[in-house]
């Protein structure tokens, strides 16, 4: 199959684009390399895809609309899938006009590039950030998610919002997934692990956000992977309705789906799984909550179970451990 991507040179979409070339598939990449965080690390990646002969890719931001159009109309892709955007929670409260143009200006470009090529199948990134402070818990797909906390977040819904449009005006399957904490090899500089395996192999202290009460359903980035491209071939229809529990929309092709394991961990034990792993104690400074997190997440997987028969499900010390034994290599190499 041949797959259209934005966002290859980030950590969710490299993995994802080197699972599939590794498949044998074509995949088109289109990536800004925006200086939001360590470019050697995007680059780095970018250079691991370009050893496949399968992959090519376009470099241009989602707001360079004629590029992306003529780049998506060109590959002619099966399956579109949208990564790329302007991440983390924090830094939307510094750079709010950024988020705007990617998450906003950005998807719809995309959306527009799907409709004009009437691809197959649009997948659309969103976040578990959309629930909120949500008291009812787990997460299910169903609930409401109109208080994002964080104006990341609040693009995100948005871009949700206008997936369903286009999916009812112009009839392009459109899935759009909410991910849950993701982590592992290759993950981004301001993630939480990072910081902490970064921080603690520098002998530094580390900052614990709201006193260590907080709990986060963590997801591998492998199981991540898996879901998104076992749902790639289930595009939104009638045919694939699952009963009680779907949210599959009666006005259009279009479905919106968690990707989590139901697993959620405190924070503290996330830090202590850390310190087992690397065999060290870490230098706590507890903090309170930052303006825009939220207290917990954790996802309800049924619809994803019942439509992909899987669900996330490596473990804490595992996915930990393949990430620092990742760091240890690439820290020097890439100036980390």
């Amino acid at each position: 199959m041949k797959y259209f991507i934005t966002g290859t040179a980030g950590f969710i979409g490299f993995h994802l684009a080197r699972r599939l070339l590794e498949s044998g598939h074509e995949v088109f990449g289109f990536d800004g390399m925006t200086p939001y965080y360590n470019l050697r690390l995007k680059e780095a990646r970018n250079a691991a895809l370009l050893q496949f002969p399968a992959f090519r890719s376009t470099r241009g931001t989602l707001e360079e609309k004629a590029l992306l159009e003529k780049s998506v109309a060109n590959a002619r892709p099966d399956v579109l899938i949208h990564l790329a955007a302007q991440a983390g929670v924090r830094y939307s409260l510094e750079n709010p006009k950024a988020y705007v143009e990617s998450n906003l200006v950005g998807s719809w470009n995309v959306m527009e590039a799907a409709r004009n090529l009437g691809v197959g199948h649009l997948m659309l990134a969103s976040t578990s950030s959309v629930y909120g402070a949500n008291p009812k818990i787990p997460f299910s797909e169903s609930d409401k998610a109109d208080e994002p906390l964080a104006f990341y977040a609040a693009t995100k819904k948005a871009m949700e919002v206008m997936g369903h449009s286009y999916a009812h005006l112009h009839k392009v399957p459109t899935t759009a997934f909410r991910f849950f904490t993701v982590y592992g090899p290759w993950g981004r500089p301001d993630m939480a692990l990072f910081k902490v395996v970064k921080a603690m192999l520098e002998d530094r202290e580390i900052e614990i956000y709201g006193e260590g009460k907080m709990s986060r359903d963590f997801t591998y980035i492998d199981d991540l992977v898996d879901s998104i491209i076992d749902l790639s071939h289930i595009a939104p229809s009638e045919e694939n309705r699952v009963p009680e529990i779907d949210t599959l929309s009666y006005q259009a092709p279009f479905r919106i789906m968690n990707i989590g394991g139901g697993q959620p961990v405190a924070l503290l034990d996330f830090i202590e799984t850390i310190e087992r792993v690397m065999e060290r104690p870490a230098k706590r400074v507890m903090l309170p909550m930052q303006k825009g997190d939220v207290p917990g997440t954790f996802a309800n997987p049924d619809l994803l179970v019942a439509l992909t028969g899987r669900k996330p499900q490596t473990g804490l010390d595992a996915g930990v451990r393949a990430f620092v034994d990742w760091f240890r290599i690439y820290l020097k190499e890439l100036d980390l």
